[in-house]
């Protein structure tokens, strides 16, 4: 699995046309080849930060969704943002869920 995340901040007057560009991307990029999840999330401590999370199949199937004209979208909200977006991208080879966590806390007695 690939995990993606994007922050921007956005300059404070165009922080309502970069929240709605981001919602605007959502159904798009969530039905894309290869798309487990897309998420946006606004920061509860600066309400101009978004970030984006999203998981993919594949790297290929990541490769397309950059090579698209929806991510070109994002790109193009350069000029909304106090300086360019932070892009991170993750190879996970492994996940585990609360069964880690249950058997972490197990051993605490």
């Amino acid at each position: 699995m690939i995990m993606v995340r994007i922050a921007m901040n956005a300059l404070p007057e165009k922080q309502k046309e970069v929240m709605q560009t981001l919602l605007s991307m959502i159904e798009s990029t969530g039905k894309g080849k290869g798309c487990l999840s897309h998420h946006v999330f606004r920061d509860i401590e600066d309400e101009n930060v978004f970030n984006l999370i999203d998981e993919w199949e594949t790297r290929e199937d990541l490769d397309q969704y950059i090579m698209s004209s929806t991510f070109g979208v994002l790109l193009g909200t350069k000029s909304l943002l106090c300086e360019p977006p932070s892009i991170q991208i993750h190879t996970v080879s492994n996940s585990e869920g609360m069964a880690a966590v249950k058997a972490v806390r197990g051993k605490k007695t």
